[in-house]
C-alpha cells in the first residue's frame, strides 16, 4: 500500500506519521516513511536547514523531482509506504505547486490524506520551529489551498484512490483514525455531530459530549469537527477589543500564546466559511452521520442550527442518519423524518451499532 500525505508547513506531519508507523507496527504492519523535505536536504547538503524554499524555483523543482524519482524506484521494495509531502508551497516566491502529476501517476498511491490543523497550533509551531513571518490570514488561506490542491492531485493523477481530509488532532485518537483509514477500509466511517459553541460554559453537557465521542470512536472510523475548533476565536477577539486590548491570550499545545486581535477579526469570515465547507466535506467522505442532542438545564434540546444543517446535508447526500436524542421531550418531525433511527439513550445506540455495524477484520477478506 502506498499512501501520500500532504499538509501545509506547521502541522509537524513527520512526527505524527512516525507515530502512525509505530502504532501500525503494534498490529504487525511495517511502514516505510519517506519525508520529501528531509530527503531533499540530504541530497543537497549545501542548503542551510530551513532555507530550502529560498533557493531558485528551477533548482527546487529539479531537486524535488529527483527525490521523488528515487522514492518511486524504492517503493516496490516495501509492503507499505507513506510519502510525506506538500501539495503547495506558499513562500517568498508566492504560491506554487509541490508535486508533479506524472510522478504521482508513476507512484500509484492507494490512498491520499490531506492533514489539517487549527490556526492556533499552526501559528505556534511556525513561530517556534520555522521562524516564519506570517499572518493568521496567510495560514488560513494556505490551509484551504493545500486541501484543494491535494484533491486536484487525486482527481488528476489517481481518481480511483480514496482521498480524505483528516485533522491532526491531539494524542492517540487521530493516529488510530489514520490507521483505520489505511488498513481497515471496511470499517464504517462516521461524522460526529454535536453542539459546540453555545454549550462551552456547561461542563455537564461537555462531559456528555465527550463520552459520546469516545464511545463512537471505539466503534467507527470517526471524523470529528471538534478536532479543529476555531469558532470561539472571533468571539473572544471582539470581547478583547471591547475591553481595549490589542492581543488575545489562548491556550494551545499546553502553552499560552498571544494572537493579534485585529488579525483574528480579519479572518472571522474565513473561519466561518471554512467551518461550513469543511464539515460538509467531512460528511461527504463518511458513510453516516451520528448526531448527539443533549438536554439543556431548562429541559430544551441543545439543537444548534449547525447540527440541524448537518443532518439535512447528510440526509440529502443519501448518508445513513442517526440521532441520539437525550431530552425528555420528543424530537420534532424534522428529526424523525430525517433520521434513519432515533435513539433515546447511549446504551440503545451502542447496542444497535454493535449489532448492525460490528467491524470484522479486513484480513477475513484478503
Amino acid at each position: 500500500m502506498v499512501i501520500v500525505v500532504t499538509g501545509m508547513v506547521g502541522i509537524d506531519k513527520r512526527q505524527y506519521l512516525t507515530d502512525v508507523c509505530a502504532y501500525a507496527k503494534g498490529f504487525g504492519k511495517t511502514i516505510q516513511l519517506f519525508s520529501i523535505g528531509s530527503l531533499m536536504y540530504a541530497e543537497a547538503p549545501d542548503i542551510t536547514p530551513g532555507r530550502i524554499l529560498d533557493i531558485p524555483l528551477r533548482r527546487l523543482h529539479s531537486l524535488r523531482r529527483s527525490v521523488f524519482k528515487d522514492i518511486i524506484a524504492r517503493a516496490g521494495d516495501h509492503e507499505h509506504v507513506i510519502v510525506n509531502t506538500h501539495a503547495t508551497f506558499r513562500w517568498r516566491h508566492g504560491l506554487f505547486p509541490a508535486f508533479d502529476f506524472y510522478q504521482i501517476r508513476q507512484l500509484r498511491p492507494d490512498l491520499l490524506v490531506c492533514m489539517i490543523d487549527g490556526i492556533e497550533p499552526l501559528h505556534l509551531r511556525l513561530s517556534q520551529e520555522h521562524k516564519t513571518r506570517h499572518t493568521l490570514k496567510d495560514l488560513i488561506v494556505w490551509r484551504e489551498e493545500e486541501a484543494l490542491a491535494t484533491h486536484l492531485m487525486q482527481q488528476g493523477a489517481c481518481p480511483e484512490a480514496p482521498y480524505y481530509v483528516l485533522a491532526r488532532g491531539f494524542g492517540k485518537g487521530n493516529i488510530e483514525t489514520f490507521y483505520r483509514l489505511a488498513f481497515e477500509p471496511r470499517r464504517k466511517k462516521a461524522y460526529l455531530s454535536f453542539p459546540m459553541t453555545h454549550v462551552t460554559a456547561m461542563p455537564d453537557i461537555i462531559a456528555q459530549i465527550e463520552r459520546f465521542r469516545a464511545s463512537m470512536k471505539a466503534l467507527f472510523t470517526c471524523f470529528d469537527p471538534g478536532d479543529v475548533e476555531e469558532a470561539y476565536l472571533p468571539y473572544y477577539a471582539t470581547q478583547a477589543m471591547e475591553d481595549g486590548k490589542e492581543s488575545l491570550d489562548v491556550e494551545v499545545l499546553g502553552q499560552s500564546i498571544s494572537l493579534d486581535v485585529s488579525e483574528v477579526r480579519q479572518i472571522e469570515r474565513d473561519i466561518n466559511s471554512q467551518i461550513y465547507a469543511r464539515d460538509f466535506a467531512l460528511i461527504d467522505q463518511s458513510d453516516m452521520i451520528i448526531s448527539f442532542i443533549p438536554e439543556l438545564p431548562d429541559g430544551l434540546p441543545a439543537l444548534s442550527s449547525g447540527v440541524e444543517r448537518e443532518l439535512q446535508h447528510a440526509h440529502e447526500a443519501a448518508k445513513q442518519v442517526y440521532c441520539l436524542w437525550m431530552p425528555r421531550r420528543d424530537p420534532s418531525v424534522f428529526i424523525t423524518q430525517t433520521a434513519n433511527k432515533v435513539f433515546r439513550s447511549a446504551d440503545e445506540a451502542v447496542a444497535y451499532f454493535r449489532a448492525n455495524y460490528e467491524y470484522k477484520s479486513d484480513l477475513l477478506f484478503e
